[in-house]
């Protein structure tokens, strides 16, 4: 669960009124660009957001035996990512297809896709000591575990001058999603059935501004988020043996969960209303002032790329076979060290040693924006609004 941190103040924990008023430029993938100041409430989210994925990691193997951790890992991934790609979507609403645009996304997202789909494929050959040959040849195409993050977010940023200059385009992106999840010969090429169905929540996001977010640290907001939080936890519990938890994956039609495609319909409204819901209430509790951790949510990127060797080789390495981690104490322990973990490699050594497969150095490769065109074009409108 995200962690309720206090604020005495609560008009303690906003930006200044410069920073309520005035929204960082969003083209950039972590923050704004250089030379301009980060929001700390915005690392404070991406860190928060990214620990609460590695401890659902953390989780799955604990469901068969836990109806506690099955309530608790519902809970989690009906938000988790949902709060990631708003995030995502909120940052790419000045993306316009420029080169030096194009180029960060190639650089920033598409090649660090290809090498990590490359890395957990080999990893995973490796360690399960398979029968195929390491270098055996594979589909790129096939995102591999939590790879499908990347692939998705370079589709969604793409379609970025789509969505800005449709009308309605949350209601168009909600239908979309609802199609999708009815849609159970869509195939797996880039993971597409969840490009499609987490759609809405990286549209929502391109419609926010800095005082939605404003509005959601006040009193009032965090009151309610205390209470929708908990009553949501007590749900996941009862309802833990009552729904199949593949529904938060987004990655199965209807049918292809044994249901109705009416069903699939109701559950993709649910699933996106329930997402936004507790979304809001996370980030209602994410501080907006400078925290121990807050330089560590421009490395959420390398925590969440990188973390996934760990929890694939733990299962793998028979380390939750133990006695010891099928205990309460145990389950508390190996959630401790999955966020100890992702911690460790959010800080600044780590993204130093893996710069160069998380963010490699392409720049070279690309064409620079046209200064003159640059000046003389008018700046995109974006309609007012995971």
């Amino acid at each position: 669960m995200p962690s309720m941190l206090r604020v005495r103040n609560p008009r303690a924990s906003l930006p200044t009124a410069r920073a309520r008023t005035a929204d960082p430029p969003p083209e950039a993938t972590d923050g704004p660009p250089k030379g301009k100041p980060r929001d700390p409430y915005f690392d404070n989210a991406k860190y928060l957001a990214i620990v609460l994925v590695a401890m659902g990691h953390v989780w799955a193997p604990l469901m068969p035996d836990s109806r506690a951790a099955t309530a608790l890992y519902m809970f989690v991934y009906a938000f988790h990512m949902p709060a990631f790609i708003m995030l995502a979507g909120y940052f790419s609403r000045s993306f316009t297809g420029k080169p030096a645009q194009i180029g960060r996304l190639i650089s920033g997202v598409l090649v660090p896709y290809l090498i990590f789909v490359v890395g957990y494929t080999l990893f995973d050959r490796w360690v399960n000591n398979t029968d195929k040959p390491l270098f055996e040849p594979f589909s790129l195409l096939d995102p591999y575990y939590l790879t499908w993050f990347l692939i998705a977010l370079f589709c969604w940023r793409l379609s970025a001058p789509l969505w800005r200059a449709l009308r309605w385009p949350l209601p168009v992106s909600l239908a979309v999603a609802a199609i999708a999840t009815v849609s159970p010969d869509l195939g797996n090429d880039f993971n597409i059935m969840r490009v499609l169905q987490f759609l809405p929540f990286f549209v929502l996001g391109m419609l926010l501004r800095r005082e939605h977010f404003t509005w959601l640290v006040r009193r009032e907001t965090r009151i309610a988020a205390a209470v929708i939080g908990p009553v949501a936890l007590l749900f996941a519990y009862w309802v833990a043996p009552r729904m199949d938890y593949h529904w938060f994956y987004r990655s199965h039609s209807a049918q292809g969960l044994g249901f109705t495609w009416d069903y699939g319909v109701i559950m993709s409204l649910a699933l996106f209303g329930c997402g936004l819901v507790l979304t809001g209430c996370f980030l209602a509790f994410v501080p907006g002032r400078h925290m121990w951790f807050t330089a560590l949510g421009a490395g959420s990127i390398y925590g969440y790329l990188l973390h996934g060797f760990l929890i694939k080789g733990s299962r793998w390495w028979g380390w939750y076979d133990l006695d010891w981690v099928n205990t309460p104490a145990g389950y508390v322990a190996i959630t401790l060290i999955g966020v100890a973990f992702v911690t460790l490699l959010c800080t600044t050594p780590v993204q130093k040693l893996f710069r160069w497969v998380v963010e490699p150095p392409l720049g070279w490769a690309f064409k620079k924006d046209d200064p003159a065109s640059t000046a003389t074009a008018p700046a995109a409108k974006v309609p007012a609004g995971k």
